[in-house]
């Protein structure tokens, strides 16, 4: 399978929000970090990326990723999307990101996130950030130095 074949094929089971099959992209010891937080708040490993990713995505009421540009050098990989998120409460979000990864063995390795925390807070509805507060934590992981 090719860099962009796995890159795409994590997206589309995220996108469905199939939490198995996101998995079965991830290495074992595959770093996810949503940059604008940093490395300090990372997750690793398939299950703890699977649970840091439902804090956000699991209550939505709706979750769509739309692919734009891929451009992969060997086994790096980036790529340029957008997701729409809409709560239950009716808020929408159309969020810009830049992705870069990293394919080893057709397996994410590395997933770092490049997006504007403010554009979500503006249109999420208010108590976003204090679900936060409650949500399993477990997840984190230290990856400074590390990406």
């Amino acid at each position: 399978m090719s860099t962009e074949q796995t890159v795409l094929g994590m997206w589309r089971a995220l996108s469905a929000r199939d939490w198995d099959q996101v998995k079965t992209h991830l290495s074992p010891d595959c770093i996810y970090a949503d940059m604008p937080v940093g490395p300090a708040a990372a997750a690793r490993g398939p299950e703890d990326i699977v649970k840091r990713l439902k804090i956000g995505l699991e209550p939505l009421a709706g979750y769509q990723n739309h692919d734009g540009l891929l451009v992969a050098d060997g086994p790096n990989v980036m790529y340029e999307h957008s997701e729409t998120w809409t709560w239950v409460s009716g808020e929408v979000a159309v969020l810009r990101f830049v992705t870069v990864h990293e394919v080893v063995d057709d397996k994410l390795t590395l997933w770092k996130d490049y997006w504007d925390m403010s554009a979500l807070a503006a249109f999420a509805p208010p108590n976003w950030l204090s679900d936060f507060a409650t949500a399993d934590m477990s997840w984190v992981y230290d990856a400074t130095g590390q990406i």
